[in-house]
């Protein structure tokens, strides 16, 4: 398995939004969608709100590897399901980074927003 490199992870790691655009069957790309990252230790992490019914999260299983991009940086990742084990970690990472807007952070801090959380492994 690749690895961030600390600048990467730092880099994306701090940024507001990030950029994702995953592949479809046949190997294109779709259209980007802006969404929040956060880091929690060496690894990056995004949520659908929507559970794993939203469509953006469903663009990302039927080949579960993709692009994002977020503060200068490009890079081709897979698309790996957290497990439950992440879940207090990522959690608390969405708190520290986006706690500013308590209306909004608590939509990604649900079971639902749970269950659809990625983990975005550089290839």
């Amino acid at each position: 398995m690749t690895r961030w490199n600390g600048t990467e992870l730092e880099t994306i790691g701090a940024e507001e939004e990030l950029g994702l655009r995953s592949e479809r069957a046949d190997g294109t790309l779709r259209h980007p969608v802006t969404m929040w990252v956060v880091r929690a230790a060496d690894h990056l992490y995004v949520r659908s709100v929507k559970g794993t019914a939203g469509p953006w999260y469903q663009g990302t299983q039927s080949r579960r590897q993709g692009r994002i991009s977020a503060g200068g940086v490009q890079r081709d990742v897979a698309f790996r399901a957290a497990g439950p084990s992440e879940y207090a970690a990522v959690d608390a990472a969405y708190r520290a980074k986006y706690g500013r807007y308590p209306s909004i952070v608590e939509h990604v801090l649900t079971d639902r927003a749970r269950a659809a959380t990625l983990r975005l492994e550089p290839r």
